[in-house]
């Protein structure tokens, strides 16, 4: 399954009232796992960035102003987003920029017919009720590294995106970064440490009735939070 976590910086807060997308930070991810294809590019809004909005991301008329425009760039952006599952905190902002600025160019459809989403914010709120949900607070709640974030970055914030949602629905990459250093470090052969052929049997351990009801009710809380979950899904899709 490819994803991709997705996050944009803005002149303003409505698209609606003519704001615009300055900046559009994705990160790659591959049967969960950062693959390092990421896709980032700051552009030229042509209007004033809300002094507002220079507060919260720092970016300027002045640095955009030899950045391409989106229109520049939508060919390349709509190649690697195509076939994705996004995944963005508070996906109605990002889509309804997004949207807004592929409306302008006439020949494209809304985002959500070439890609499916997942809006963590929504996902967190279902694991977390009556909780902060913002994107720092489950850093903390998550132990996610966020110390690079004195401003807000399309980028730097769809780094911390990934994995924070890595955390919320498992941290299998953390996992798999311990077992392969492990594995390195013992002589291991490409990844792989291989048991002898004289142990014993390993034990099979098998999940308890209220570790299965656990497990189904968090598969609820992932349908429900949009796209459904993998372990739901036929075979081969």
């Amino acid at each position: 399954m490819r994803q991709i976590v997705l996050d944009t910086e803005t002149t303003g807060l409505e698209p609606e009232q003519g704001h615009r997308i300055i900046e559009i930070g994705c990160v790659e991810m591959v049967e969960r796992r950062l693959t390092g294809n990421n896709f980032h590019v700051y552009l030229q809004p042509d209007r004033e960035i809300d002094a507002g909005a220079v507060e919260v991301h720092g970016i300027t008329n002045a640095f955009l102003a030899d950045k391409p425009r989106f229109a520049d760039v939508v060919e390349d952006l709509m190649a690697y987003l195509r076939g994705a599952e996004l995944v963005i905190h508070n996906a109605p902002f990002d889509m309804g920029f997004l949207n807004s600025e592929l409306r302008r160019l006439n020949n494209w459809q809304p985002l959500q017919d070439y890609c499916g989403v997942i809006d963590t914010l929504v996902m967190a709120r279902d694991l977390h009720p009556g909780q902060r949900n913002s994107l720092d607070a489950l850093c903390g709640r998550y132990d996610v590294d966020n110390t690079r974030r004195e401003k807000h970055g399309a980028l730097l914030d769809a780094e911390i995106l990934a994995d924070v949602y890595l955390a919320m629905t498992g941290g299998q990459t953390a996992m798999f970064a311990e077992a392969e250093a492990t594995t390195e470090g013992e002589g291991g052969e490409g990844g792989i440490r291989r048991l002898p052929e004289d142990r014993p049997p390993l034990a099979v351990v098998r999940a308890s009735a209220a570790e299965l009801a656990a497990h189904e009710a968090r598969l609820d809380a992932l349908d429900k939070a949009g796209g459904g979950s993998v372990w739901r899904r036929p075979a081969g899709t």
